[in-house]
């Protein structure tokens, strides 16, 4: 068996592995990030970036690659009920250096990523690797076993490794770290159809019919993602009445997206289901291992947190482990397990209030009584018309980071 020694192991090449590689490579560490797919080119649902996570890749020095490659500019937020403008938010009318979301294609996120930190002799990118257990030594994760795309077998020897793959984590799996997996009571169906001409290309649709919702997400280059609730393990249900039960579902919602839904998705081939749930981890670290992004704190898809809190993760982190990886000797073991302790420490706010708000509006997304449905159209219709409110509900969502502009 092949053994390699390096500072950080990183499981999982998303944005919050890579953002943390590329932040200790440029810091002068060994990184190595294993990552099981074999290429980046592939379907990602998550592309959306809130302008705190533009700034971010500004400050990285990747965000004229990214928007060199192709991205798309958002500069509104709209919120429909029955077919009527409830609330809509123009985030030019906000006071930050960098002020709009974007929606890049995750693989023109990630190789982006990627080719930087590329370019620092400490990083090293093994992709077709899967992780199948973790080593340990007296209590304390040591490093990783994995498996290559060639079936040869390999380890990996570190002082700390890191978990960034995902949701769904493998690494949280064999942690040993209590977790609770929390579903919520609806999932979500996924398609993508070209954009009607009507429609502008920089506006976050979210349309409202009762208890039913759906998200509509522009997409680079002139697509729209779309995101409709279905009942928790109700997909057999609606296929059960065939692909025009979509339709249907979606016409009732977006009737200007129904000549291109019927002429483009003809088939549930078309459509991916997400399954809908959170993960509450206490601990996100244990010695010798931490947790980032969805494998520490999954999020709903609700204001598109989630690529936004995976790129913060990983520069935190980052800063926090660059002067403990300095260390030698046993007091390095002590000072990178303190700095995982940190890093949850400094985190865990800025992700509860961004989980709070989106079960909030989950909640609200399902009301299916007149009186509550009511009273949901009064609070979008008093938040159109208030700055104040739009800048105190919104800024918690997509300005977490950034300084606000004076003067």
């Amino acid at each position: 068996m092949n053994i390699h020694t390096t500072d950080v192991c990183v499981v999982g090449g998303g944005p919050a592995g890579l953002t943390l590689a590329l932040c200790l490579a440029r810091a002068g560490h060994q990184v190595t990030v294993l990552e099981q797919s074999p290429r980046f080119d592939r379907s990602f649902r998550g592309e959306s970036l809130s302008p705190d996570g533009v700034w971010l890749l500004d400050q990285l020095g990747v965000l004229g690659t990214v928007a060199e490659r192709g991205a798309l500019t958002v500069e509104r937020l709209e919120i429909a009920e029955s077919g009527k403008v409830m609330m809509r938010t123009e985030f030019a009318d906000f006071s930050y250096h960098c002020r709009f979301p974007m929606e890049i294609p995750q693989p023109t996120l990630l190789s982006a990523l990627a080719e930087a930190a590329a370019e620092e002799p400490g990083f090293e990118l093994r992709q077709g690797a899967t992780v199948t257990d973790l080593v340990e030594d007296d209590g304390t994760v040591t490093g990783v076993r994995y498996r290559a795309a060639g079936g040869e077998k390999g380890e990996i020897r570190a002082a700390l490794v890191v978990g960034a793959d995902g949701r769904y984590s493998k690494i949280r799996g064999l942690s040993g770290l209590d977790f609770t997996k929390v579903p919520l009571d609806r999932d979500v169906v996924w398609l993508r159809v070209p954009r009607p001409a009507s429609w502008e290309a920089g506006t976050y649709r979210i349309r409202l019919r009762g208890a039913r919702h759906g998200l509509f997400i522009p997409t680079y280059p002139d697509d729209i993602r779309v995101g409709f609730n279905i009942p928790k393990g109700g997909l057999k249900e609606l296929r059960a009445d065939g692909i025009g039960a979509l339709h249907t579902r979606l016409h009732e919602i977006a009737p200007e997206l129904s000549e291109t839904l019927r002429a483009t998705v003809t088939g549930w081939s078309g459509t991916t289901v997400l399954d809908i749930f959170t993960v509450a981890t206490p601990r996100w670290s244990r010695p010798g291992l931490v947790l980032v992004g969805d494998a520490a704190h999954t999020l709903t898809p609700i204001l598109g947190q989630g690529v936004n809190h995976a790129l913060i993760d990983g520069r935190t982190l980052a800063g926090l482990l660059d002067p403990a990886l300095r260390a030698t000797g046993t007091r390095r073991a002590e000072l990178v397990t303190t700095a995982a302790l940190r890093f949850q420490a400094e985190r865990e706010t800025a992700v509860r209030i961004s989980r709070n708000l989106q079960l909030r509006q989950e909640r609200a997304f399902t009301f299916g009584h007149r009186l509550a449905v009511a009273g949901r159209s009064t609070l979008y219709r008093a938040l159109h018309h208030s700055r104040y409110l739009q800048k105190r509900i919104l800024c918690s969502a997509y300005f977490q980071l950034q300084p606000e502009l004076t003067g």
